[in-house]
């Protein structure tokens, strides 16, 4: 009877972590569909800044990968879900954040990608509350989408522009280090 009980509770615990992740209150599912693709969770974490819990955040790929690399190149859907889980993030603060986030990606060469970091910093125009949730997702040839609370805020054309976004998380200089790890 205990061998039984023990793997009813070992099978219950492992079913529900296939079913979501919870990272800093926020749910992850194990599974989504995004545009007409089922994508699987690659992994979760949170960006935090001075011991202050920013935002938690999820990579959403078609199968998952460990190589950052490669996320940041492929040419196929992908999706982060970032959630405030602070009342301290304010629009000025994460388009700065955001900036600085290209810089560190691009190697400080943001010239070419301007105009489209624009039009991604003003989907962050809005007043930014704590549990807002936004979606950027890359469709290929469409760009990168970019949802608020469900509310479509802007479409990024372009490859090159993905591929900087996605660096921000998983490049050489990224925003967060541990984040990394935990995405990855």
């Amino acid at each position: 009877m205990k061998k039984l009980m023990a793997v009813l509770i070992i099978s219950l615990l492992m079913s529900s972590s296939v079913m979501a992740q919870e990272i800093a209150g926020v749910e992850f599912p194990e599974k989504t569909t995004i545009s007409g693709t089922e994508m699987v969770l690659n992994g979760a974490g949170v960006r935090s800044k001075m011991f202050i819990k920013v935002y938690a955040c999820g990579l959403y790929l078609n199968s998952k990968s460990t190589n950052a690399t490669e996320i940041i190149n492929a040419d196929e859907p992908m999706s982060i879900k970032l959630v405030i889980t602070t009342g301290l993030v304010s629009k000025e603060k994460m388009q700065s954040a955001m900036t600085e986030g290209f810089e560190a990606s691009t190697n400080g060469n943001t010239e070419a990608l301007q105009d489209k970091i624009d039009i991604f910093n003003n989907c962050f125009r809005d007043e930014i509350v704590k549990e807002d949730e936004y979606i950027m997702t890359y469709i290929p040839e469409t760009g990168v989408v970019v949802e608020k609370n469900g509310t479509e805020k802007g479409v990024i054309p372009g490859l090159d522009f993905k591929k900087a976004l996605f660096g921000i998380w998983l490049g050489e200089e990224p925003a967060d280090e541990s984040l990394k790890k935990s995405l990855i």
